[in-house]
């Protein structure tokens, strides 16, 4: 089964609580603070498996956890770190971000690798809070909160020229042909249900990959028939091969084969519409084949043309000759543009205040990154640790921020799920 396209939660391992310890030992008085901090939570790293063809091993998979870091102990013993969590991948596997709607990472080298979802650190312990001033803190941190994203990964077949058409032109037929591919063929509509692939080899010892993808029809773009997912595996391409079938044996004119298809590639995507496009004038053996390309030679006179007829092998090497050709001329594009990669996003300046407060039926709640970062690895139960969150908070602002909207002393402030009493 042909699977290219998955949608996975993945959920990074959260570090290891920081330890609150002192020393005690017989002889040594005041040994001061040894609580260790906790380790680091897994990663979540998506790498490359040039043997992988599909994304089926992910199919069944809803959500991907990582392991949380070991929790630091006394004596200045430091938890030990989560093991990152490697999931392998195809070749030419896209993966998005489904909040942002931005691209993380398009893995087209066989070496790419890309951490989707980053552990959180280990919670510091208290030795590593001690200072002149407080040089016995009895606090320490939890871990930090792993990650969580919500991504799409998509499969884009790596392949230097794309065949298409509609259906039972000889897509795969010519794939057969000109390399040791053996796709399905057979005298009915849809009989390519996934991208084949074939390597080319040419006398002159250069080599490049041709794709065999799924018949089109009218309305893919919008998702007819097998429709815009198999367009998609087109945008690696570097040269379109748009074969038609010249002789119009299944009783199709070939000047509209090759306008349905030229408008759905067009309706799909600027970039793949202008792509370099060759025409292949197939099934010229039989009747009537000869008269049609005349035709269509008059209307499209500026285009490419190369007349073949797969099945009888005709014509193939000067076609293979001249792609072999045009990809030496073609570099390597990215397919997506810059606006498109996280990597690239523009970023705005954070506004002055990292949080946001709204009353809620009477319910302060506090919004905000940084604030419930904090609030996650703070630990309620040590009484310097709660105090250290309120100084925290009151270094923000905001304690002046709910004064400034009206928060009386014993009013309820939530902040996540849970609700505290503004007070002194």
């Amino acid at each position: 089964m042909f699977v290219d396209e998955i949608t996975l939660k993945v959920i990074a391992g959260s570090g290891g609580d920081g330890c609150t310890s002192f020393r005690r030992e017989k002889f040594v008085p005041m040994g001061g603070p040894d609580g260790g901090n906790g380790g680091k939570g897994s990663d979540i790293i998506f790498t490359v498996d040039p043997g992988l063809k599909t994304l089926i091993d992910l199919r069944y998979l809803k959500t991907i956890k990582g392991s949380h870091g070991v929790h630091g102990k006394g004596s200045n013993k430091y938890g030990a770190s989560a093991e990152d969590v490697i999931i392998k991948v195809p070749l030419g596997t896209t993966i998005m971000d489904l909040d942002t709607n931005l691209v993380i990472a398009d893995l087209i080298h066989e070496d790419d690798k890309v951490v989707v979802a980053k552990g959180g650190r280990g919670g510091k312990g208290n030795k590593a809070f001690a200072t002149h001033d407080n040089p016995a803190p009895k606090f320490s941190e939890k871990g930090e909160p792993g990650e969580i994203r919500l991504v799409k990964l998509e499969l884009k077949v790596l392949a230097d020229v794309g065949l298409v058409g509609l259906p039972s032109v000889g897509k795969s037929t010519l794939l057969s042909q000109i390399s040791a591919s053996k796709p399905k063929i057979a005298a009915y509509h849809f009989t390519t249900l996934s991208p084949n692939l074939g390597v080319v080899k040419l006398k002159n010892h250069q080599t490049f990959v041709m794709a065999d993808l799924p018949g089109l029809i009218e309305g893919a773009s919008e998702g007819v028939g097998l429709g815009d997912k198999f367009l998609r595996h087109a945008m690696r391409t570097k040269i379109l091969c748009h074969v038609i079938d010249m002789s119009g044996s299944e009783g199709r004119n070939p000047i509209d084969d090759y306008e349905v298809i030229r408008k759905e590639i067009d309706k799909y995507s600027a970039k793949l519409s202008q792509k370099e496009e060759i025409i292949v004038a197939n099934k010229m053996d039989l009747e009537g084949a000869s008269k049609n390309l005349e035709e269509f030679k008059k209307k499209y006179f500026d285009k490419k043309i190369f007349s073949i007829s797969a099945l009888n092998n005709e014509g193939l090497t000067t076609l293979m000759e001249f792609l072999g050709e045009e990809l030496e001329k073609l570099e390597n594009e990215s397919i997506y543009e810059n606006t498109e990669l996280e990597s690239h996003m523009v970023f705005k300046f954070k506004e002055e205040k990292p949080y946001t407060i709204t009353n809620d039926n009477g319910i302060w709640v506090i919004k905000g990154e940084e604030i419930e970062k904090l609030f996650n690895m703070t630990k309620f139960n040590e009484d310097e640790a709660v105090l250290r969150f309120a100084r925290k908070l009151r270094g923000m602002g905001v304690e002046d921020e709910l004064e400034k909207m009206g928060a009386k002393r014993g009013d309820e402030v939530q902040i996540l799920d849970y609700i505290f009493e503004f007070k002194e």
